[in-house]
């Protein structure tokens, strides 16, 4: 098992060493050899990455296993001990009109003074300019995304008085505003109420629909199946990555989670594999 998991590592790698220049430039994300550290200890060792456009990918793995780490770094928020991210060929900062972000809730200063309208106009700064004025047709941009996602009668609402599942879809509005090819979503699902997990999964398959790819870090296993096309499978290195149908398995969950899958997520993967589950709630279709 150790010596097929080392195979999967160098064939993975080998693929994106192997990558053209214009084959880079025609993936949305690109990783190789990326090392993070903190404290000299190692969260992220060597990966290697290549996303697909047009996917819903989620990101999975157990906890310390660098999923938002492996975000961050590939939007430069944390400092790189080594390795090499694109976007559609370049390095992110010649592509931050390309990308949309939604980091997870706990990182966001809740207490800052703005309303929800002011949070999804922000989205619009990489067009409008950060140093110019706000012209009212903006406005209307952002209380549009607003209302995508059953937030518009909040517009003028202080971000701190919103309940936590409105928060996040207010973020979710602006990165719509974004009008971004990749989005990042860091556990979008965590904590959320279940109208806003309906307003997310609407947003991703939106955003699915218009060709857009998404790179979701998640961390229920049960909905992976019903909410995703693509899946990674990280544990400081990437596992195995690919088509939910081939990649989420049992057996590369146990490679995932070291051999330490619970009870309660194997009865859950389980489940959701179940063939008498009607369609649409079982795994192997995606969205």
């Amino acid at each position: 098992m150790a010596a097929q998991a080392q195979a999967n590592r160098q064939s993975s790698s080998t693929r994106v060493h192997a990558l053209s220049e214009d084959q880079r430039r025609r993936l949305p994300l690109a990783i190789q050899d990326l090392t993070v550290a903190y404290h000299r200890k190692p969260v992220l060792w060597d990966v290697d990455l290549a996303i697909p456009e047009g996917r819903l990918i989620a990101v999975v793995g157990p906890n310390g296993a660098g999923k938002s780490t492996l975000i961050k770094a590939a939007l430069g928020l944390i400092p790189r001990a080594s390795g090499r991210v694109t976007i559609y060929g370049q390095p992110y900062d010649k592509q931050r009109r390309l990308v949309g972000y939604v980091p997870q809730r706990e990182s966001v200063d809740w207490d800052f003074p703005v309303n929800a309208l002011d949070v999804v106009t922000m989205g619009l700064y990489g067009r409008i300019g950060w140093f110019r004025p706000v012209a009212s047709a903006h406005r209307r941009r952002a209380l549009e995304e607003l209302e995508k996602v059953g937030m518009a009668p909040y517009a003028q609402r202080q971000i701190s008085q919103l309940s936590g599942g409105q928060q996040q879809r207010v973020f979710l509005a602006r990165a719509l505003a974004q009008d971004a090819d990749l989005y990042f979503m860091d556990e979008p699902f965590a904590g959320v109420d279940v109208a806003t997990e309906r307003a997310i999964i609407a947003l991703l398959k939106e955003l699915k629909a218009a060709g857009k790819t998404c790179v979701v870090v998640h961390h229920d296993l049960q909905t992976v199946p019903t909410y995703f096309d693509h899946v990674v499978l990280l544990n400081m290195r990437v596992v195995e990555a690919g088509p939910v149908d081939a990649v989420f398995t049992e057996e590369n969950l146990k490679k995932t989670y070291g051999g330490k899958l619970t009870l309660l997520s194997q009865a859950l993967f389980e489940y959701s594999k179940d063939p008498r589950l009607p369609s649409g709630t079982r795994g192997g279709g995606g969205l």
